[in-house]
């Protein structure tokens, strides 16, 4: 039995990183030898075993074939005799085709190193098109290497397009494509994912909603590089840099789904887009399993969004509204990530990158200031509805008196 080292722990130390997590594979082996020195064996596709005192993942060196449509469609091969050379064969991209023997020499049977050193996302063989993950794969990768130069060889770019072609792409479960979408999304330089999808002709397949809309034109007033879809890459690069939160970066990129479905004698502006956004960011979160957390706060950015932008002009009663609708009270937490994103749309506009956002202010503010009332005292004796009506009036006036001792430009 040989045991090697695989995939991304093999890259990253070829790249100076630090691996997060190790891989495995075992030459020589069969799942009952495994079993017999401890190893717990998980999965069902295919035998992986988890190291009785490790607990990493060590996987019998396997061959695949293609027997069917997507991702499920393939028979395994897990046999003693399968070498390591043939299990990398069946791997995605070249720099995840590396392995290290117990020894520390190098296995790298398609030129996985060569290839990192020209920062290149090269397929291993033409066995990439059978399986449509490796789309949102090579995608995922060209977006987390991006800022070490990394790009996707023209040739595999090919591929990604072929896959798409052929009808596979349709066949991603809801479940992977989400997967990989978070992952991309809590990484680096996220809207390089969807770029790569999108130039692939994946995005259309994988998240229409987001495809649409590229080529849709906005006010030049308000958004100086117009197209919403590339407004929607500068909000993903705005969310990065004021949070590492997945429903953030989530909501960053869905704040606008409204303005696709925009009648064309409508354009370039997008009435009542907040609302349609809100359906489509609803439908969209039943088709992948998008968690709660990233669907709330994506539904209440497109809904008020454009409430906190006109802070300044809101009425007293309108500003309470937008706290209430928020949950603020309750939810502080997530009311803060809210108006980040907020603060992420206003910034995500050519030329506009740096701007002061003093509307966020505003509104928090006017949080302290309502949050800091003492409620009970002023429910005291007041039955449910005359009660909710008093609070709810000294917190108007709360936020009033805070908002008249604030200058216009106070952060």
């Amino acid at each position: 039995m040989q045991v090697y080292l695989v995939g991304g722990a093999v890259r990253d130390e070829l790249l100076g990183l630090e691996a997060s997590e190790r891989d495995w594979c075992v030459v020589g082996a069969t799942p009952r030898a495994m079993r017999e020195r401890g190893y717990r064996q998980v999965g069902k596709d295919f035998p992986v075993f988890l190291h009785p005192e490790t607990g990493e993942e060590y996987a019998l060196a396997r061959t695949e074939r293609k027997t069917g449509a997507g991702y499920h469609g393939f028979e395994f091969d897990t046999s003693p005799d399968v070498t390591i050379e043939e299990d990398l064969s069946r791997r995605d991209l070249t720099i995840n085709a590396m392995a290290r023997d117990t020894g520390g020499t190098l296995v790298d049977p398609h030129g996985g190193r060569r290839d990192i050193e020209a920062r290149k996302l090269r397929h291993v063989s033409d066995a990439f098109v059978e399986d449509p993950v490796r789309i949102l794969r090579a995608a995922k990768f060209a977006a987390r290497f991006a800022a070490l130069g990394f790009t996707i060889a023209d040739e595999t770019l090919e591929l990604m397009r072929t896959i798409v072609e052929s009808g596979e792409a349709d066949t991603l479960v809801a479940d992977r494509v989400w997967k990989e979408t978070a992952a991309a999304l809590l990484g680096p330089r996220s809207r390089v994912y969807f770029e790569t999808l999108r130039a692939a002709g994946a995005l259309k397949a994988v998240l229409p909603e987001v495809d649409a809309l590229f080529g849709v034109p906005q006010p030049e007033r308000w958004h100086p590089e117009i197209d919403t879809g590339l407004h929607t890459m500068m909000v993903l690069d705005q969310a990065e840099q004021l949070s590492a939160e997945l429903d953030v970066r989530f909501a960053a990129l869905v704040h606008d789904l409204g303005k696709a479905t925009t009648p064309v004698d409508k354009l370039p502006s997008h009435p009542g887009h907040e609302q349609r956004g809100v359906r489509i960011i609803r439908k969209l979160s039943q088709r992948l399993p998008v968690p709660r957390a990233c669907r709330d706060l994506g539904m209440l950015v497109s809904e008020f969004h454009t409430h906190v932008h006109r802070a300044m002009e809101l009425r007293d009663a309108t500003v309470l509204k937008v706290l209430e609708r928020s949950d603020a009270f309750r939810r502080p937490d997530r009311f803060e990530r809210f108006l980040l994103t907020c603060e992420a749309d206003a910034r995500g506009r050519a030329g506009l990158e740096e701007r002061d956002y003093p509307q966020a202010g505003l509104f928090r503010e006017a949080f302290a200031a309502a949050s800091a009332l003492d409620t009970a005292s002023i429910a005291a004796g007041l039955d449910g509805p005359a009660a909710g009506t008093a609070i709810r009036e000294a917190r108007v006036k709360a936020i009033a008196d805070r908002r008249s001792t604030r200058t216009p430009t106070a952060p």
